[in-house]
């Protein structure tokens, strides 16, 4: 990324972070914001080197909702939000083979608090405030939070957090499950930078696609008989594997195992849950 990039990516070993970089802003959000956020997961996800994803935000805010700086037109026509539109489409977080974990350092309202829905594990540090300011701004909810969001805490929990528009502390975040830990602020990055590289080192890549993608998909299966054959299909394949044979001789020979299978490896029709 050039230097005037909206956002940062590092990568250390097998874990990337990726900072959304307009501190002077608090790290608003823009189209080019959008474009450039989607492009690096892209990329990172297509990077078999690279087993789990952080996104933060740099300085004290994580992502302080859109942009302001057009005024009232900030969020007037469809053509200035095409060009994110257009990401979205081609980079659904949930199709992704990566985890994506947030740490959530500090403000995260409108869009700062609706994008990490659409990642796999939150974790906040105790001075973050969470909040779907969208009626107090005169729009609704974007970015599929009106279909997660339910589901992640509850129609009714919901219903409260997006009619309200009022700003959660990271404590009441914890409590109602939008985020699964909370920690003190000097200790986010490094937590959760270590959640990842447990992610990296001791799970299987093609285990963790398989169980991302199926979590995501069983949210839209409204038969529970459909969603065991789902999950029996995956499960069956994935026992069948190189790695689930690693697994097991590992964990009885007491050593770290060592995969056989990258996170891009291709997946058979009946198993590729989202495909």
């Amino acid at each position: 990324m050039s230097d005037e990039s909206t956002i940062r990516v590092e990568r250390e070993q097998a874990v990337a972070v990726v900072t959304l970089n307009r501190p002077d802003r608090l790290n608003a959000y823009t189209v080019r914001m959008g474009n450039e956020l989607y492009g690096a997961l892209h990329e990172l996800d297509a990077d078999d080197g690279v087993r789990a994803i952080v996104v933060t935000g740099a300085g004290r805010a994580f992502c302080a909702g859109a942009d302001l700086e057009p005024g009232g037109a900030t969020f007037s026509g469809e053509r200035r939000f095409e060009g994110t539109r257009e990401a979205e489409r081609k980079v659904r977080p949930w199709d992704l083979r990566t985890p994506i974990l947030a740490a959530i350092n500090g403000a995260a309202v409108g869009i700062g608090a609706t994008l990490p829905l659409q990642w796999d594990i939150r974790v906040a540090s105790e001075r973050a405030k969470i909040g779907f300011v969208f009626t107090r701004r005169g729009i609704v909810a974007e970015a599929h939070s009106s279909w997660i969001l339910p589901r992640l805490v509850g129609f009714a929990t919901a219903m409260d957090l997006l009619l309200t528009g009022r700003v959660l502390t990271a404590e009441e975040a914890l409590r109602c499950g939008l985020v699964s830990r909370v920690v003190p602020h000097d200790d986010l990055l490094p937590t959760v930078r270590a959640m990842a590289a447990d992610i990296a080192k001791s799970t299987a890549p093609v285990s963790v696609a398989l169980t991302k993608r199926l979590l995501w998909r069983q949210l839209m299966e409204t038969d529970p008989r459909r969603a065991k054959t789902v999950e029996d299909e995956v499960f069956y394949w994935a026992g069948a594997q190189p790695d689930a044979a690693e697994g097991v001789t590992a964990f009885l020979e007491k050593r770290e195992p060592a995969w056989k299978m990258a996170k891009s490896s291709a997946l058979p029709p009946e198993v590729d849950v989202l495909g």
